[in-house]
């Protein structure tokens, strides 16, 4: 055997990670890790494919259209919804990862997996090779030969108003694009969003790519996914970024799939290596403890989603002029159907974009006593936050929650009130301008990040503490 690789099955691997990358899955088993989506069928082959697997084995789905029988049971099973029946007959279609889940669903036995050896394409090893090359120099792998170029920004917005985090992403993006020799541009999906795109080229971009359609008004993961793929397709960016938000962490992921690309999720740093021309992305690994660079040599766009408020704001300047480019794209209706878009209801301020946060952990011991931070929280005119131990209990909505699996804030000041600061939390909200940690254990290690401590009961200091800020706003 070569080193410790893996055999790469062409499709099944490669929408989900660079291509050429490795990974193994439980410590010694030796099988995959999460993203082979192989059904038990598979498994002979994968084992016998591990025990001889020198060069990469590639698969072929294939229909037998005499034995089809148009019953759509593979039609069901596919996972990436690449299967159509037209005709009376199975068809697949172009975003088709070749993972075979549907040759077992079939009853009629009319689906096959063609197996090729290594080195029976002409692609197989030499060529192979010269894929990586090309995709390293920027080449694009079709007739063309165009290179991928630019840096591209998914402009999140809700009602046609950009969210704050692509204006962070503008900034950062502009000193990617700068190092690069590249433009910054933007992609906006939505309906009656002019205004949106000229703010946009007011913060920094150069092209604004806008598909404007009714279908689009409100985020849904499969046609926003389509249509950002086939932009992608192409005008070919060279970097693709979009926030760690909630919308974000759920397009991202389809978008590589369909490109089959890789993308590094939750970045605290972007930077550029200017010989290699590599997106190098940085982001926190084993809970915190290191931080781990990411780059994707291989396959493009290089992806990465952004955690909110770790990037610098771009300036407005309304002096900028740019290209806003509108598209007209077919847009393939979703799966899931919306049936209604529910505005959360918010008595203090958004907990993302907040100047003061003040937070309750474990400390408050029930829910109840939560109501000592939401005063506190409005006298100060604050918004107010949770560890995870107290979402968990079930204290405070998960909406509330700081830290690796919640929020990430950058607030002027953040006020801890019994949280010990768990490095997951610490990770959501260690960048704040000033922290004040409000706790009795005087060895809690949120004191070892903290600009103020207070050792005490929080029960006697926070309300002493509104008390005073109360007399203080009231004079």
């Amino acid at each position: 055997m070569h080193g410790s690789r893996l055999p790469v099955l062409t499709g099944c691997s490669q929408a989900r990670r660079p291509a050429g990358s490795r990974t193994r899955g439980a410590a010694g088993s030796g099988r995959p890790g999460g993203w082979w989506r192989l059904s038990r069928w598979w498994m002979p082959m994968v084992d016998e494919v591990r025990s001889d697997w020198r060069g990469a084995v590639e698969v072929a789905v294939r229909v037998v259209s005499d034995r089809c029988t148009g019953c759509e049971a593979c039609v069901a099973s596919c996972p990436y919804g690449a299967i159509a029946v037209q005709d009376g007959v199975a068809v697949m279609l172009e975003n088709c990862i070749q993972c075979g889940a549907c040759a077992g669903a079939c009853p009629a036995e009319a689906i096959e997996i063609d197996e090729m050896s290594p080195g029976t394409r002409p692609e197989a090893a030499g060529e192979r090779d010269s894929r990586a090359a090309r995709r390293a120099s920027g080449e694009e792998l079709g007739d063309s030969g165009d290179k991928w170029h630019d840096v591209w920004v998914f402009a999140e917005q809700r009602k046609g108003k950009p969210s704050s985090v692509v204006y962070e992403l503008l900034g950062e993006g502009r000193k990617l694009a700068d190092d690069l020799g590249e433009e910054l541009c933007t992609v906006l999906l939505g309906h009656n969003v002019d205004e949106a795109s000229n703010d946009l080229i007011a913060h920094g971009a150069e092209k604004v790519y806008v598909v404007d359609d009714p279908a689009l008004a409100d985020f849904q993961d499969e046609p926003y996914a389509q249509v950002i793929a086939e932009l992608v397709k192409e005008y070919r960016p060279s970097i693709f970024l979009l926030g760690a938000t909630t919308i974000g962490r759920s397009l991202g992921p389809r978008v590589a799939a369909r490109l089959r690309t890789g993308l590094t999720a939750d970045c605290t740093g972007l930077s550029i290596d200017k010989e290699k021309r590599l997106l190098l992305q940085t982001r926190p690994a084993f809970g915190g403890n290191i931080m781990a660079t990411i780059i994707c040599p291989d396959s493009r766009p290089q992806m990465a989603t952004v955690r909110h408020k770790v990037m610098k704001r771009a300036a407005r300047d309304n002096a900028r002029r740019g290209d806003i480019i509108k598209l007209v794209k077919e847009v393939l209706p979703p799966r899931a159907r919306l049936v209604k878009v529910v505005e959360e209801t918010q008595q203090t301020v958004n907990l993302a974009e907040a100047d003061i946060v003040v937070s309750g952990g474990r400390g408050l011991g029930k829910a109840e006593n939560f109501k000592l931070i939401e005063d506190l929280a409005r006298v100060l005119g604050a918004a107010v936050g949770a560890s995870r131990a107290a979402v968990d209990a079930g204290w405070i909505p998960y909406a509330h929650q700081v830290g690796q699996t919640g929020k990430t804030v950058c607030p002027k000041i953040y006020i801890a009130c019994g949280i010990s600061g768990a490095i997951q939390h610490l990770a959501g909200m260690g960048s704040s301008d000033i922290i004040v940690a409000i706790n009795k254990d005087p060895s809690a290690p949120i004191f070892n990040v903290a600009t103020y401590g207070i050792v005490g009961d929080l029960f006697e200091v926070v309300p002493a503490l509104t008390a005073e800020l109360s007399r203080g706003s009231s004079e």
